[in-house]
Order: C-alpha cells, then sequence, then structure tokens
C-alpha cells in the first residue's frame, strides 16, 4: 500500500478511537494485532491478537469510566509499511486526570493494523494513574 493509504488507515485509527467507536476500531486492526503497551503498570506488556488487545482495552474504559479518549490528533507520517501519529489522550478517574501527549506508531499491511507501539509523554505519570 502506499504511504498515503497507510495514513488513511491511521486516520481512520485514531478518529475512531477518539470517538469511541470501537467496532470501527476492530475493523482496522489484523486479527493477529500486537499491542506493546509501555510502563510498568498492570497494563503494560505485550498484548497478541483482536480478543485479548480489546480485553486490554477495555480495562482502559473500566478504569476510566469510559473517560479514555484520543483528544488530538497532530502530525501523522509514514514510511513504507510503518506510520506514526502525534497525539494528545486523556482520561479520568476518581480524584484524577490524565492529559498528555503521546505518539502511536503502528505497522500496517494490506490494510490493516498489525503491530502498535505506544509512546507517552511522561510514562510514570501515565503508570501512577492507572494504579
Amino acid at each position: 500500500m502506499s504511504d498515503a493509504q497507510n495514513i488513511k488507515v491511521m486516520s481512520s485509527y485514531v478518529d475512531s478511537l477518539g470517538k469511541g467507536d470501537m467496532e470501527a476500531v476492530g475493523r482496522l486492526l489484523a486479527e493477529d494485532v500486537k499491542w506493546h503497551q509501555p510502563g510498568r503498570s498492570h497494563l503494560s506488556g505485550l498484548h497478541n491478537g483482536k480478543t485479548e488487545l480489546f480485553a486490554h482495552l477495555g480495562k482502559f474504559m473500566e478504569l476510566s469510566g469510559n473517560t479514555f479518549r484520543v483528544t488530538e490528533v497532530g502530525s501523522v507520517m509514514a514510511n513504507d509499511d510503518m506510520v506514526t501519529a502525534t497525539l494528545h489522550f486523556m482520561a479520568e478517574r476518581p480524584g484524577r486526570t490524565l492529559s498528555m501527549d503521546g505518539v502511536d506508531v503502528m505497522r500496517i499491511a494490506d490494510g490493516k493494523i498489525k503491530e502498535v507501539w505506544l509512546f507517552s509523554g511522561d510514562q510514570a505519570a501515565e503508570d501512577a494513574f492507572w494504579k
């Protein structure tokens, strides 16, 4: 696929995630997707396949009372099958708010997201938020 097509996949993903449209997100993911969640919290680690990934994302929604959202997308760039987006995300928990910049990096093949690496502006603060 071209860089423009891969950028479209990434843009559709962040748009759908920002709206909380997990059905649309699911259509963009490969069945064997690999999700690299950074940090040292109980949510961190490698999550393999859609089923495991959706359970993982469900934890974010459960812990945040369904407030976790990508609120802003900056630059989206591609280099062959690798696409990156700068973004801002936020979530709320009783007495706590998470609001920070991040970068998502994806490997896209045949129009599907095959692998995801996430980077947070302050990983220690994000880990503390999810505890």
